[in-house]
């Protein structure tokens, strides 16, 4: 017997518009799983997970991102610029309009979710979308609503895929945007199918209103281990966040965005968003079964059209093949969501250049430096525009694309939590060592998870140390499982000249990029490098 969901009717009134439309509310995971076939939305893995294509973006658009500004005195908190986009309150009026008269004549799908496992500073979050795949990604990923917010939700965001914006009409700059505005508390996004692009707009909400609490919010991952140590992970994409959290002998909070609040750290989120372009059963097992699991969504990978067997080494796609999973598919998972103050800090950086070491230890001073630096490569298709090779790239907080206030604030947060929270700061390579991109390898997972669990076990606190003299980073001798010669990058390269002379040009990037802060960091740090 076939059991069709019911439509409910739903009230546009407290988004600005007089008028009511059927929609399909909370749907719960096999619902959405069933929609999605029903309206050739997607197919069905073996396993039961759901593959889909996002279509031309397969990435975020981050020149399509924009804040509304109202002129107000809140606004002048925004760090406006490239990354923090200006949008006139007439013009976001006037978008909202076109695009919920769009949405009128589709099949509408509402999902109430939970942003934040802290009740104390959780966040109620409305979806409208025209796809129920993505009406599954944010039950996947986010946390789902216990009832329909009968007082409103705290923000609504409106998906609309297939609406395009007039750029001469609507001021924007393409047919694509992302327009958040924090006074109506509304997310437009349209003509891009892209789901992360739902996930960062709540981020960058976060982002906004928490430290208005006292709460850091990070662009990390966090786990907690036997004995109740809790350790995150910062990074941009693709530097091993999910990988590196999803640890078989630790329990994982999350693995991509939290809170650090006066009682500790908690997650925004209720799944993961793992890359799984080469994913290995043998190298990530429990990505590579919560993947698979039913009702995950798997994007942009590629499969059998016949037994929909998966091929996660298939790139023509795209570099950035994502899966979805609720965090009830990770079976070593921290239900609440939170954990204590961090004893250890992980700062990721997918270093193309080869120069940095696979672990130092930052003091306070280092650790607000490289914080406020984000170094790392760009990876192959996590955003549109990138080619094929990594780009050195120098992102505030390790996520300046999600940050509307300006990263000196985020900065001075953390230090300060460091301090009185006494938690060790570690800068970890994940990138090139023996050479730049091209030249020298990559640093294999098993070395660096060997490296992680030795800092976290306190073995690195004992090991004999060295500073290299570019950086002046105290770097370990000896970890157990990792060859000595890999620890100082400099025995790792055949030629110490050439290494010098990349290590030069990677610490006058360094300079530059900090040179913009000049007037609102410490003199003291200006000159760190």
């Amino acid at each position: 017997m076939r059991l069709d969901p019911q439509k409910t009717e739903f009230d546009l009134g407290y988004l600005g518009k007089q008028s009511q439309i059927s929609v399909y509310w909370n749907l719960s995971s096999p619902q959405l799983i069933e929609q999605s076939i029903i309206n050739k939305e997607a197919n069905l893995s073996p396993t039961g997970a759901l593959l889909v294509s996002t279509g031309e973006f397969t990435g975020r658009s981050p020149n399509d991102k924009y804040i509304v500004n109202y002129q107000e005195p809140s606004d002048q908190e925004i760090d406006w610029g490239k990354v923090n986009q200006p949008f006139l309150p007439e013009k976001f009026d006037q978008l909202l309009v076109k695009v919920l008269s769009h949405l009128e004549s589709k099949n509408i799908y509402v999902q109430d979710v939970l942003v934040g496992s802290n009740p104390q500073h959780q966040r109620r979050v409305r979806l409208l979308t025209e796809y129920a795949w993505s009406a599954l990604f944010a039950r996947d990923l986010l946390i789902p609503g216990i009832d329909m917010y009968a007082d409103g939700p705290d923000f609504t965001i409106i998906q609309a895929p297939t609406f395009c914006a007039d750029p001469q009409i609507d001021g924007t700059l393409t047919k694509t945007f992302i327009v958040i505005d924090f006074v109506k508390r509304i997310v437009l996004i349209g003509n891009t199918q892209y789901a992360g692009e739902i996930k960062k707009a709540v981020f960058t909400i976060m982002n906004r209103l928490l430290p208005g609490e006292n709460v850091l919010p990070m662009h990390c991952s966090a786990n907690i281990g036997m004995q109740g140590d809790t350790a995150l992970f910062f990074g941009l994409s693709g530097t091993g966040k999910t990988t590196l959290s999803s640890d078989p002998d630790r329990f994982l909070i999350g693995d991509d965005e939290h809170g650090w609040a006066q009682d500790g750290v908690f997650n925004f989120e209720g799944g993961c968003y793992a890359k799984t372009i080469n994913l290995k059963k043998d190298l990530e097992p429990i990505i590579w079964d919560a993947s698979q699991s039913f009702g995950s969504v798997l994007e942009n990978v590629t499969f059998d059209e016949d037994t929909r067997l998966l091929d996660f080494t298939d790139s023509s796609v795209t570099e950035n093949t994502r899966a979805a999973y609720a965090l009830d598919n990770v079976a070593r998972r921290v239900k609440s969501g939170m954990g204590g103050h961090p004893d250890h800090i992980f700062f990721l950086s997918a270093d193309a250049f080869g120069v940095l070491p696979p672990i130092a230890s930052l003091s306070p001073n280092q650790a607000a430096y490289y914080f406020l630096s984000g170094y790392t490569a760009k990876l192959a298709g996590t955003e549109r525009g990138l080619g094929c090779e990594p780009q050195a790239t120098f992102s505030a907080c390790f996520g300046a694309p999600f940050m509307p206030l300006n990263p000196v604030k985020y900065a001075n947060m953390l230090r300060e939590k460091i301090f009185d929270h006494h938690s060790s700061v570690w800068l970890v390579n994940t990138g090139w060592t023996g050479g730049p991109y091209g030249i020298g390898s990559r640093i294999k997972l098993p070395y660096t998870r060997a490296i992680i669990s030795a800092a976290i076990k306190g073995i690195l606190e004992e090991a004999p140390s060295e500073y290299e003299p570019f950086f002046g980073l105290k770097i370990p001798g000896i970890i157990p499982g990792v060859p000595s010669k890999m620890l100082n990058p400099v025995k790792n390269w055949e030629s110490p000249d050439k290494y010098a002379e990349m290590a030069e040009k990677l610490k006058a990037k360094f300079r530059k990029n900090i040179d913009q802060y000049k007037g609102e960091i410490d003199s003291e740090l200006l000159t760190l490098l």
